[in-house]
C-alpha cells in the first residue's frame, strides 16, 4: 500500500485551505500550487474532483477561489482518500471459496491490513495534520536557535 502522487497533492492543497479556514477567504488555485509546489493544472482536477465529493466549495469572481466545505477536524483522511481513489470497500462472500487454502490465507490477511490501513486513516483529520506540521515546524526553529 503506497500513497498515490494524486492523493499527496491533493492532501496538501487540503492542508493549504485548512491553514486558511479561519480567515474564511478561498485560496486560489495558482496560489496553493505556489506553496505547495504543485502543478496548476494537476491542481485544478483535484480540486473539481474534491468539490464533486464534497470535500471543498468552489467560489467563482475576482475573490474567487477554493475553501474547505466543513471545519478541518470534520474531513478525514479516509474521506479524502475515498473521494480520490475510491476505497476498496470489496468483501469476501461466504458463498465464494477461495480456490485453495493459500489463497484463502492470503486474503484473509490482507482484508486485515487494508482494515488496519483504513482504520489509520479515520483516525486522522486534516486539523490533526496540520497541528502535527506545526509542532514539527516549531521544533526545527528550535533546533536552529
Amino acid at each position: 500500500m503506497e500513497l498515490s502522487c494524486k492523493s499527496e497533492y491533493a492532501i496538501l492543497a487540503l492542508l493549504e485551505l485548512a491553514t486558511h479556514y479561519q480567515s474564511g477567504e478561498p485560496q486560489q488555485i495558482r496560489t496553493i500550487a505556489a506553496q505547495q509546489n504543485i502543478p496548476d493544472r494537476y491542481l485544478e482536477q483535484l480540486l473539481a474532483t474534491l468539490r464533486r465529493g464534497g470535500i471543498v466549495k468552489s467560489q467563482r469572481g475576482s475573490k474567487g477561489g477554493y475553501i474547505l466545505s466543513r471545519e478541518p477536524w470534520k474531513i478525514t483522511l479516509f474521506e479524502v482518500i475515498g473521494c480520490l481513489e475510491g476505497l476498496d470497500v470489496r468483501t469476501c462472500d461466504e458463498d465464494v471459496q477461495p480456490k485453495t487454502v493459500d489463497s484463502g490465507v492470503i486474503e484473509e490477511v490482507w482484508q486485515e491490513a487494508r482494515q488496519a490501513a483504513n482504520a489509520v486513516l479515520q483516525n486522522y483529520t486534516l486539523q490533526d495534520l496540520c497541528e502535527k506540521r506545526d509542532a514539527r515546524r516549531q521544533l526545527d526553529i528550535m533546533y536552529y536557535i
